[in-house]
């Protein structure tokens, strides 16, 4: 299984900052995650006229690779990676 990190309000909406999910790319990892957490939806994904898109502000990163400068959402994933879902984050 993957291990699946996330940041700021994902983190405080979701109630965990790690957990564990099963899935052979980053759409099916998204998918699972979404099953269990319904309330990140609207924070990952933007459903302009039934399309649903990434948000462009989320970024996801496999092992530090981002995901735009691999297969995007079909990036494979691997049982021991580490995807890390970041929202927008600002301060100083």
């Amino acid at each position: 299984m993957a291990k699946i990190k996330l940041f700021a309000n994902l983190r405080e909406s979701a109630g965990e900052s790690e957990l564990e999910m099963q899935g052979d790319n980053v759409q099916e990892i998204l998918d699972g995650l979404l099953k269990r957490y319904p309330q990140l939806q609207e924070l990952i994904f933007n459903d302009a006229e039934g399309n649903r898109e990434l948000r462009s502000y989320i970024n996801i990163l496999i092992n530090g690779n981002n995901i735009l400068h691999l297969e995007g959402l079909d990036t494979i994933v691997n049982d021991d990676d580490e995807i890390a879902i970041f929202p927008p984050v600002s301060g100083g």
